[in-house]
Parts: structure tokens; C-alpha cells; sequence
């Protein structure tokens, strides 16, 4: 059994698991227990759907899985105030970025950890979650959990997170800044900024829709709209060129996981 679930914590990644969860009809709000000092809509909406919201230190005990989405450096403080409280069948599944899941288990009382690096389009069921355990019980809860939110990605190495994280749990960001850019050069380039705003945005959701359909290679897609000696031929030497795209995102991956290493230090 995987309810009820127990979430330590929910903020922008846990109350968009909270909001999926819900929306998708995967659990019912009557299965959640959150604690959270601060909590913001979704747990507040859930609340008011049925779940539990800082329920007493005793009823701890009969959460059957237990998602760990504080921050990284609260995940001690976290763990000590929920651990002595919990039953002795309870999974962990721990959605903090760089804390190693030997860490984690030992705070727990040695409980089986699942990881998983999520992203917050969890929210409307289009999320991705990188999947670690070796744990057969830890990995199948994290499953569960996640397979109701998105795409799910098994990794077979706990060291992959570092690199998992910079490259999916880190990018929405990324591409949120690429379109706050693009936004910019096109305001700079004459357009009225609120043309530049819906040209970009739209442009870029549907191109990632049409690359999500088709399940084409993303090179093939862009060789298909890039006419040789073209405005968009011309565009992408400056993206694709030596100080373009391709080094400034291993650089930015690199930093990333860099980070990511360090947070489990």
C-alpha cells in the first residue's frame, strides 16, 4: 500500500506534485498528509479538498510513503522533527537535489530512499522525474508516485543524479530564460514588447509541441526549417557558433551538477 503519503514539505516542486496528484485523480486528497509551516495554495487547496495540513507528530505513524521536498539544506531539520514518529514500513522517496540516499536512509532509521529529480510540470501531468534506488521496494514506490505525473527515466547509477539534475530538474529554468531573451531582441529589434512576448512564447510552445508529437531528432526538425543562406541559417551561426549555444550549455550543465554535488557534501 503507498497511502497514506506523507510530504515533508511543500512548496514550488512538492505542491506541483500535490496539484498533479490531484488533478490526475491518481490519489485522493484523503490520502495526503502535509506538513509545511508555510504553506502556500496547493496545500491549501488540498486542505481544503480533504488532506491532512501539519497534522499531530502521531498520526505520523501511519504514512505508508514519505516524500522529502524541503530544501536541500533543511533536509536534516526535516528529517529529525518526522523520523522518530514514523512506522517501520514507511518508504522514503526524496525529491532534494544532491543528497546522496545512503544519507538520507541513515537519518531514517535505515528505511528504504528512492531519489528522483522532478520538474514542476508535474503540475499538469507533463512533468519528467529522473529515478534512482536500489531498493526494488524504494524504486516501485517512486513509480508510483511519479508515472501519474509525466515521463519517468530509471537511472542505474545514484552518481547520474548530479548530471540528471543539470540537465532536466535544472532546464525548465533555462528555457524560461531563453524566452525572456528572445523577448528582449525582439523588443529591441522594433517590435512593440507585447508583440515580442506572444511571438516568442507561442513560436517556442509550438515548436516543443511538434518536436513532443513527432518524436523527431531536434537536429533533423531544425535542418527542416533552415534554408541554406537564410534568415534562420544566419541566425543560428551566432547560436551554434564557438561562443554560442553548444559550449554555454555544457558550461551551464557542468555548473549545475557541480552545484548538485556539493548540496550532498
Amino acid at each position: 500500500m503507498i497511502t497514506p503519503i506523507l510530504m515533508l514539505g511543500a512548496g514550488r516542486m512538492g505542491g506541483a506534485m500535490v496539484e498533479g496528484w490531484l488533478a490526475a485523480g491518481a490519489f485522493a486528497a484523503s490520502d495526503l498528509m502535509i506538513r509545511d509551516p508555510h504553506p502556500g495554495p496547493a496545500a491549501l487547496a488540498a486542505q481544503a479538498a480533504g488532506a491532512a495540513l501539519n497534522p499531530p507528530e502521531g498520526d505520523l505513524a501511519n504514512a505508508r510513503t514519505v516524500v522529502l521536498a524541503v530544501k536541500p539544506q533543511m533536509w536534516r531539520e526535516a528529517a529529525a522533527e518526522a523520523a522518530p514518529w514514523l512506522g517501520s514500513g514507511a518508504v522514503i522517496v526524496s525529491i532534494c537535489a544532491g543528497v546522496r540516499a545512503d544519507d538520507i536512509a541513515r537519518e531514517f532509521g535505515g528505511r528504504p530512499v528512492g531519489r528522483v529529480m522532478p520538474t514542476t510540470a508535474a503540475a499538469i501531468g507533463q512533468g519528467t522525474a529522473s529515478l534512482y534506488a536500489d531498493d526494488p521496494a524504494a524504486l516501485a514506490r517512486a513509480h508510483a508516485l511519479f508515472e501519474p505525473l509525466g515521463a519517468v527515466v530509471d537511472l542505474n547509477d545514484e552518481a547520474l543524479m548530479h548530471a540528471a539534475t543539470a540537465v532536466s530538474g535544472s532546464a525548465p529554468a533555462y528555457l524560461y530564460a531563453f524566452i525572456e531573451a528572445l523577448e528582449a531582441a525582439g523588443a529591441q529589434a522594433g517590435l512593440p514588447p507585447d508583440d515580442a512576448r506572444r511571438l516568442a512564447r507561442s513560436t517556442l510552445t509550438g515548436a516543443a509541441a511538434l518536436l513532443a508529437r513527432t518524436g523527431e531528432d531536434p537536429a533533423e526538425l531544425r535542418r527542416q526549417v533552415t534554408s541554406p543562406g537564410g534568415t534562420t541559417a544566419a541566425a543560428l551561426e551566432v547560436l551554434m557558433g564557438e561562443a554560442g549555444l553548444p559550449p554555454l550549455l555544457r558550461e551551464a550543465v557542468a555548473a549545475a551538477a557541480r552545484r548538485s554535488r556539493e548540496l550532498g557534501s
